[in-house]
């Protein structure tokens, strides 16, 4: 069965296992902002005034199979000498076969006014990427291949939303929002390739994709809608991040695009379904990694022989491209205030910059948290019976 398919099966089993009071439902979260939001995607309206909210959100994210376009690409099918008599073959020493990236997402706002939303998102990441030796390189280190790593935080987002419309200013049932973003360059690119079988190789750069941030300011905008008839929910979030000069390492990674459509299904008071499309569009790299420091071979060219390794990775043009993918999850409210949200992502579509690692699929879990100041409304909310039917 295909994704879509079971998407619509998981939301018609939703509709047929519905309470009948559930049109009273007004959400698993703040009536103000739209009652159900993903977790997963930025959106969700401007929360309740005078309230802090708080997002723990580890995600993992595994890349397997090589691709060029929209074709796999066999790993022997790039593998060999570089080059041959001086000439550039389009073959590489080594590949890579698989990366796992975990990272751990906490996020903290607080809501200024009936309009406007300000939070900080600090990101930890960890990056392993699997690669594969030509027979060269196998005769020389007698191992297969090796593994790349690198760890540490990653860059900070800062997020701003703004309330532009909403058909009601207590529990709305159409609202559009303004996002604007500012990714602050705190993760490292520097990263060393320190696991790397040559002991000449371990001081020099890691690619760009194994790097922990940008190296730059990147500002960005979005639009997000909400709509709802309880018990569904649904939405759209548009947003763009532009990526405006080079680097302390003379590069710059791509612009980006996403576009995300959300569709809810409140069984009961304290659960729901949901499915997503996630579709993003991200722009190859510019410039060229300039990885001289400490002692390391200078900048990293396609069939240069200086290159510190002969790999597509350090080709900039194999980067970004389209991708369409399905997340499905269900969101449960253990305790008034608190949201436990589980998604699952799988990709349908990649139309990849290649040849390069295409996305398997990607999890993830948040622990979403509502904390009501004095001034607020709802204050004292969080100690009221859990079994409330408004769900706060």
């Amino acid at each position: 069965m295909s994704w879509s398919r079971t998407a619509a099966a998981l939301l018609a089993a939703a509709s047929i296992l519905s309470p009948a009071p559930a049109a009273a439902y007004v959400g698993l979260c703040c009536g103000k902002c739209g009652g159900n939001m993903p977790m997963n995607i930025p959106g969700g309206g401007i929360p309740e005034t005078y309230e802090w909210r708080v997002k723990l959100s580890p995600m993992f994210m595994r890349m397997d199979e090589l691709r060029d376009g929209t074709d796999g690409v066999d790993e022997d099918d790039l593998l060999g000498m570089p080059l041959m008599m001086g000439v550039p073959t389009g073959r590489f020493m080594a590949v890579p076969t698989r990366m796992d990236m975990q990272m751990l997402n906490i996020t903290a706002g607080y809501s200024f006014s009936d309009r406007f939303f300000a939070a900080a998102m600090f990101m930890y990441r960890n990056n392993r990427m699997d690669m594969q030796f030509n027979s060269a390189m196998r005769a020389l280190t007698g191992r297969q291949g090796f593994t790349m790593d690198s760890d540490g935080p990653g860059d900070t987002m800062l997020m701003a939303k703004y309330l532009l419309f909403a058909d009601d200013p207590l529990i709305p049932r159409r609202q559009f929002s303004l996002l604007f973003t500012l990714s602050v360059p705190t993760g490292s690119i520097d990263q060393k390739n320190s696991n790397h079988p040559l002991e000449m190789r371990e001081n020099e750069q890691l690619p760009y994709g194994m790097q922990l941030g940008s190296g730059t300011f990147d500002p960005g905008i979005g639009i997000l809608y909400q709509q709802s008839a309880s018990p569904w929910w649904w939405g759209a979030n548009m947003a763009y991040t532009a990526r405006l000069y080079d680097n302390d390492r003379d590069y710059r990674l791509g612009d980006e695009f996403r576009l995300d459509g959300y569709l809810m299904h409140q069984l009961r008071y304290d659960f729901l379904l949901h499915a997503q499309l996630n579709g993003s569009w991200q722009d190859s790299i510019e410039g060229e990694m300039d990885a001289a420091q400490d002692g390391s071979a200078g900048r990293v060219v396609q069939g240069d022989p200086a290159s510190p390794y002969m790999t597509p990775l350090w080709d900039p043009d194999n980067y970004g491209g389209t991708r369409l993918a399905v997340t499905l999850g269900f969101q449960w409210q253990p305790l008034p205030l608190q949201i436990v949200d589980f998604s699952v992502g799988v990709p349908v579509y990649q139309d990849l910059n290649g040849p390069q690692l295409a996305e398997d699929f990607r999890l993830m879990l948040t622990w979403y948290i509502e904390r009501p100041t004095r001034r607020s409304v709802r204050y004292g909310l969080d100690r009221a019976p859990a079994d409330s039917r408004l769900g706060f």
